[in-house]
């Protein structure tokens, strides 16, 4: 095996086991960035010794092992009671056990349970509400998602100096705070849950429609937002929540090869070919919702909402057999559960389809002076696409100008002047 193959080889392995070591590391040392740091240390231990040794045999387990290792000897040097360092030197011998293949099966299942509540408790810290958004963001794709600091600023267009920075002030505020590594109980369970969930989807619809930048989509972090959303539906089976973000997600995805055109240009839902759209993802979309809606009890949440939402396109073959009566049903039920300017744009859209034009613009020009929505650029969009179809077609195009003008990305910017342009002819 060739050194470049062997550097392959180790990432691959990183990338799946980088969140399982960290977070077994962590429940040892009790510092989530220390953990990460003493992750990284296996993990150049492996650039240096695999090359020449080879892959071993089990390579998440001697991950694992050098992991712990390095947290036993940071432990040792702060000199902790001597019964913690033979509790951890028995789990260092049965993870060690693990590089024998006989071991394997027997020893994963024993530990399943142990690694899957590490894993849960380092979800939930990464994304502990006393970090900012974009803390949270970026410490959770670095250490649940396994992603480098570059590859997490190549994928939000900002600086690696600054994703790195965020990283660190996350690290050093978790330990600041205090926040202790451990499942949240009781009735702080709810809001924390809800951040985690946030943080997931906000990384999807960064994948799913750029903020910025040349191209409409970054497909990557889509496949990591779910990646991650599958994970926690595995550590959290029982929370609807959980299978709606995943469902509302991976009905979402099955239009990625829909979404652009030859040339990259956006193509919006409606004008979209569907016998593009991924079937598998559907398939499993509609499954987690399924699941989603028997584990709920009352009104559904918002992700379970908006999957049901999600299903109605999905289950429509072609655009003209939506159901917009339904679809305009649950963007009510949502506005009474997460009320917020953008679900009631969204929820004029659905009327519009569903009832007309006119009586959609009337909700429309209700938020326009809305502070929440001044620099969002699908309000006038919306409001431009309204007044074409009432054929007022001037005061669309300003619309779209104005729309063309707040739109950070150039691939949906330049889609906007293009409809401008298109209320001349």
């Amino acid at each position: 095996m060739t050194t470049e193959t062997t550097h392959q080889a180790i990432t691959a392995v990183w990338r799946i086991e980088a969140a399982k070591i960290i977070a077994s590391v962590a429940r040892m040392v009790r510092d989530v960035g220390l953990a990460e740091e003493l992750a990284q240390d296996a993990l150049v231990s492996a650039l240096e010794h695999w090359p020449k040794d080879g892959v071993p045999d089990n390579p998440a387990a001697w991950l694992m092992t050098a992991a712990k290792r390095r947290a036993l000897d940071q432990l040792r040097h702060h000199k902790l009671a001597a019964e913690k360092h033979e509790q951890i030197g028995h789990e260092l011998e049965a993870q060690e056990a693990l590089i024998v293949p006989d071991f394997v099966d027997a020893l994963d299942a024993a530990r399943a349970d142990e690694i899957g509540d590490d894993m849960l408790r380092l979800i939930f810290t990464a994304c502990h509400p006393v970090l900012s958004t974009e803390a949270r963001v970026a410490l959770t794709l670095k250490m649940l998602g396994g992603l480098s600091t570059a590859e997490i600023a190549r994928a939000f267009l900002v600086p690696e100096p600054t994703i790195a920075q965020r990283i660190v002030r996350a690290k050093r505020t978790l330990s600041a705070a205090k926040v202790p590594f451990e499942l949240p109980r009781g009735d702080t369970l709810a809001p924390r849950m809800a951040s985690v969930l946030e943080v997931i989807y906000l990384v999807f619809n960064e994948g799913y429609t750029a903020t910025a930048g040349d191209d409409w989509m970054r497909p990557a972090l889509c496949d990591e937002a779910v990646r991650l959303g599958r994970i926690l539906a595995g550590l959290a089976p029982n929370e609807p929540e959980v299978h709606g973000l995943i469902a509302l997600m991976e009905l979402q995805a099955s239009r990625t090869a829909a979404r652009t055109d030859a040339e990259g240009k956006p193509v919006l839902l409606m004008a979209q070919e569907r016998s593009r759209w991924d079937q598998l993802l559907i398939r499993r979309g509609l499954s987690a919702l399924e699941r989603a809606e028997a584990l709920a009890s009352g009104t559904p949440g918002p992700y379970v909402l908006q999957a049901a939402i999600a299903a109605c396109h999905a289950r429509a073959h072609v655009a003209d057999e939506t159901d917009w009566l339904q679809i305009a049903a649950l963007y009510d039920a949502l506005a009474q559960v997460q009320p917020s300017p953008v679900v009631e744009l969204n929820r004029a859209v659905a009327v519009s389809m569903a009832y007309g034009p006119a009586e959609a613009l009337a909700i429309v020009d209700t938020m326009r002076d809305n502070p929440a929505l001044r620099s969002y650029q699908w309000l006038p969009s919306v409001r431009g696409d309204l007044l074409a179809k009432l054929d007022r077609r001037e005061e669309a195009r300003a619309e779209f100008e104005r729309a063309a003008a707040l739109a950070g990305n150039a691939r949906e910017r330049e889609f906007l002047l293009e409809r401008a342009r298109s209320m001349l002819n």
